[in-house]
Order: C-alpha cells, then structure tokens, then sequence
C-alpha cells in the first residue's frame, strides 16, 4: 500500500495545532497528518502600524509564544491567523451582529484580500508562510445580509463571512488564488513547509 508521504516524512515528529478552529482542524486531517489540537489563548494585539500580511504573520507568531517554553525536541507547534484585508483596513471578527452587518455592506460589490498567516515552531527554529487570496463579493441586499447573519452566526471568522457558507455560494463571483486559504488555511503552503522542515 502507498503511504502517504507527509506522514512517512512527518512520522518521528509530533505536530500540535494551537488553535481551536474546527476547519483548520478538518484541513489537517484531510493533509492525512496525525496531530494534538492544544490551543492556547493569547490577547490578539499587534502594533499600529502593521498592514495586511504583516498584521497575520505577526498574530501567528503571537499565538506560537505560549507554547516557546515547553516544546521538546520533535514537536512541531503550527499557529495561524487569517486577515481580511479591505482598502487598507483590517477586518477583524464581528464583536456582534451590527458591526458584522457593517462588514459585509462594506465589502459588498468588491475586491479584498484574505490573507492567511501559518507559523510552525519547533525548540530551535520558526518559520512562517503566507497565503494571499483576491475575493470578489457581488452587491448583496440588506435582506441577504441579515439572513446570513441571522442563520449562520460568523462572529468567529474574518471579515464577518465564511466562503463555505450560504454567503460564499450566493455571493463570490470571482477568487483568484487558494480556496483552502480562504476557508482558513493554505493547504498547499502548508504541505510544502512541512515536507521541507
């Protein structure tokens, strides 16, 4: 039977994912990897004047530190942070249903950025790669906007919407560049810096 090689790669290496998101989670499991999900909560502050993908690398950097002290050799900490990126502002997770509806009227009828930070940490080294997707969204109606909210509740995602929801079928007209990435993670970058560590 053939294996799969970043299992076979991977297999005297334990790989910890510090976050709790449940699609990052079925995206490791989907790559064929054996992990430990042990998230670790960290206040998400960056400085100022960071802009787009240094806000998410430097977030995912962040989340990596709590677990700095007790690593062991053969671990390997993958942390993450996804950034909506929208005429250089960034859109953070809805505190409530106002200011989700804000969001999504304002990226309504077009471009943003999603960009993905993952940082792996082991004892002795980090490493951390980026994914940058362009999304287009079509013109919603207020109606459509407040149904989704009300169905699907997305205060736990970026920019107020998840592309794998009712919203991502009705709504994105164009994307240029990683599905995975928008949805949380990109896969692609993910098995190749692993395959390389």
């Amino acid at each position: 039977m053939t294996k799969n090689p970043l299992r076979e790669k991977l297999k005297d290496k334990k790989i910890i994912l510090g976050s709790g998101s449940p699609r990052r989670k079925m995206f490791l499991e989907e790559l064929g990897l054996n992990f430990e999900v042990r998230p670790k909560s960290v206040e998400e502050v960056y400085p100022e004047q960071l802009q787009g993908q240094e806000i998410s690398e430097y977030l995912a950097k962040l989340k990596a530190t709590p677990f700095l002290k007790e690593l062991e050799p053969g671990q390997i900490v993958i942390t993450s942070d996804t950034v909506v990126w929208h005429n250089n502002i960034s859109l953070a997770k809805a505190a409530d249903k106002a200011e989700a509806f804000e969001m999504l009227r304002t990226l309504s009828g077009d471009w943003h950025e999603v960009i993905t930070s993952v940082c792996f940490t082991t004892k002795d080294s980090q490493k951390t790669v980026s994914g940058i997707t362009k999304v287009k969204l079509k013109d919603f109606s207020d109606d459509e906007i407040n149904y989704y909210i009300e169905t699907c509740q997305p205060f736990d995602k970026a920019g107020a919407y998840g592309i794998q929801e009712w919203i991502g079928m009705i709504g994105i007209t164009e994307i240029q560049g990683s599905y995975t990435n928008v949805v949380g993670l990109p896969t692609d970058l993910v098995y190749k810096a692993l395959m390389e560590l």
